[in-house]
């Protein structure tokens, strides 16, 4: 009798391992993804860093000047009034958000009649143009016809000028860009709330827990993911913040809401010193990276995952 042919013992495949169709077909599918990050950013900051290290009005070739512009940064008191700017908007704009969005945020999750549509007014700001919403701010403070002078003559109290005062220029801009903010924080304050588990309020009832204890020992321990995205978001943001700066002030009064990136801006497409204004951008880029790589490092000394 024949003998039978030995059955080939097939090895198991691991578990989360990709054979080769199913590994064309993931690159078939982040193909597009990483190309576009590669084309439309990798290599433009490649490109800046190299500039950074020139001398290039954008006319003519570019002249090697080595560390020249970071050198000339040090020096240049411009840069460092929009640095102290930029620091005062964030300091100042950063936990006022947070507050005031999650604030909001524990009205927002009560059970009202209606509480849909005051959910949507809130959140209705972060889908229009900052733009227009500078711009319509701008009319708002102004201080020959706008509303808050008109709502503080009919209260008898001293009207302002807002925008061209170097004292009001600045906390104008930032309660603009924080009641812009607030609805795209809200929205996740807001998911984190209605995440947290009805048993732990119950139980809490049960102990005498009034509605303050229940907020610090519960609420608050169990919303600080949620607070922690928002606070790394909100940093970036804000050393970013330029189109309030640009379309409600010009960076005026006398330099007073000039910014980083506003002053960046400036160097790079009025004065065409796109050196100068790269180097710029990688300092900007580093104070990101070191407050957000700080803000990482420090999350498990107060950050409470469930």
């Amino acid at each position: 009798m024949a003998a039978m042919p030995e059955k080939r013992l097939l090895a198991p495949r691991r578990r989360g391992t990709l054979n080769r169709t199913e590994f064309r077909w993931v690159l078939l599918f982040i193909g597009p993804t990483v190309l576009g990050l590669v084309v439309g950013a990798l290599g433009p900051m490649i490109a800046s860093l190299a500039i950074s290290f020139t001398k290039w009005d954008v006319i003519v070739r570019p002249v090697f000047a080595g560390w020249q512009n970071y050198l000339t940064l040090i020096k240049d008191p411009l840069f460092i009034k929009s640095m102290v700017n930029t620091v005062y908007f964030t300091v100042v704009s950063v936990p006022l958000g947070l507050a005031a969005s999650l604030l909001i945020a524990l009205v927002m999750n009560q059970k009202l009649k209606g509480i849909l549509v005051y959910r949507t007014a809130f959140f209705a700001p972060v889908v229009t143009s900052v733009t227009a919403i500078a711009l319509v701010w701008s009319w708002i403070l102004s201080s020959d016809f706008g509303l808050f002078n008109y709502i503080l003559g009919l209260l008898h109290l001293p009207g302002q000028d807002w925008l061209a005062s170097t004292t009001w220029a600045m906390p104008s801009v930032i309660l603009v860009s924080v009641w812009w903010g607030l609805g795209y924080d809200m929205v996740i304050f807001l998911a984190g709330l209605q995440g947290i588990p009805e048993i732990y309020y119950e139980a809490a009832k049960i102990d005498g827990a009034g509605s303050v204890k229940q907020f610090f020992h519960i609420t608050l321990p169990l919303m600080t993911p949620y607070i922690f995205f928002v606070l790394v978001m909100s940093l970036i943001s804000s050393l970013q913040v330029f189109t309030q700066c640009y379309m409600m002030t010009k960076g005026g009064p006398a330099n007073a809401t000039l910014t980083i990136f506003y002053y960046l801006y400036k160097n790079g497409f009025m004065y065409f010193k796109m050196g100068y204004a790269s180097a710029m951008a990688y300092v900007l880029f580093i104070v990101i990276f070191v407050l957000s790589w700080l803000s990482f490092k420090l999350q498990d000394r107060w950050v409470i995952y469930q």
